[in-house]
């Protein structure tokens, strides 16, 4: 056996482990996210994410990032500024979203992700979605709403929980978390035409890096929380661009060059899983059971619709950044 050979059979014996270890590395972001909010802002939280991440990849991306930019024509460098403001508001409004709901209501409806590609695709590539993806569709609004209602009061309105000190309405959280699902959608899409042109690091690097400057610009814009002060909070931030982040979405884009984009992607579903359970054990937050079974029957749909079509499938993860 060649050396190359042997190599590329070992790299695909240790990709489940690795996916694994990427899946267990994206739940803890919703964790350490609350952790986090204790003391800083969503936005900031946001912001410093994506700064920090930028700047632990910078060594390692930057040579082959400036050599590739030299050649990129202004449409493309138009569609990695796009894709840059989508990533931020998936960001800004997923994060805030974990100010006022649960953990397993957050992480489910943002990873609706795929359904949402599926919809915009036929107008936006005029690519076709198969017919049997609307069953995943219809199954996965069914548990959205059943999700979204969980919080309604039999006494009338809807509940207020107690998540991080305050009482916001459950409501607004499960929306940001779907306006968190739809920008991603849109940064996914988006990320399909450029990765024609860029390379994975190339695209990470630059899309992560305007993204880190236009949530700072907008901190500053709101009078939000700049400067960290505070050791505790620090801590947070440096875990969570280090650990599911870095960490998370390395694996996750290495493991899409040697597994098939379906195992990469009903592995994702487990995010949520992993979140709840980490959000059970570290923030005491136990789901109600409607919470529990709309979030299954969400995660059902999207199985349905991904297993459903390939294309789909291929597109919404051969870019996993999220």
């Amino acid at each position: 056996m060649k050396r190359e050979e042997f190599l590329n059979s070992k790299q695909i014996t240790i990709a489940p482990f690795a996916l694994f270890t990427a899946i267990l590395s994206v739940s803890t972001a919703a964790i350490f996210i609350r952790f986090a909010q204790e003391t800083i802002p969503s936005l900031t939280i946001a912001a410093y994410r994506m700064v920090i991440a930028s700047l632990i990849l910078f060594p390692f991306t930057i040579k082959k990032t400036l050599k590739e930019w030299k050649v990129l024509n202004p449409k493309s460098i138009g569609l990695v500024f796009l894709s840059s403001i989508l990533l931020a508001l998936h960001f800004g409004s997923w994060i805030s979203s974990l100010e006022y709901t649960k953990v397993i209501s957050s992480v489910v409806l943002v990873t609706t992700t795929p359904i949402w590609v599926a919809v915009i695709s036929p107008w936006l590539l005029k690519e076709k979605v198969p017919k049997r993806f609307l069953l995943g569709l219809m199954i996965a609004f069914l548990g959205i709403l059943l999700l979204n209602f969980s919080g309604y009061s039999s006494q009338g309105g809807f509940e207020f929980r107690d998540v991080i000190g305050n009482q916001p309405q459950v409501i607004l959280g499960n929306l940001l978390a779907l306006v968190g699902a739809f920008c991603a959608a849109g940064y996914v899409i988006v990320g399909r035409t450029l990765r024609k042109q860029l390379s994975t690091e190339s695209y990470v690097l630059s899309v992560y890096s305007i993204t880190g400057l236009l949530l700072v610009m907008l901190v500053v814009l709101t009078n939000g929380q700049i400067v960290i002060t505070d050791i505790s909070g620090l801590k947070w931030l440096l875990l969570i661009a280090f650990i599911p982040q870095v960490i998370g979405h390395s694996l996750l884009n290495w493991s899409l060059g040697l597994l098939p984009a379906y195992s990469v992607a009903i592995s994702l579903l487990g995010e949520p899983i992993g979140s709840s359970m980490l959000a059970i054990v570290f923030l005491k937050e136990i789901p109600s059971l409607i919470e529990i079974i709309s979030s299954l029957v969400i995660l059902l749909g999207i199985i349905i619709a991904v297993t459903k079509s390939k294309k789909i499938n291929k597109m919404t993860h051969e870019n996993v950044q999220e």
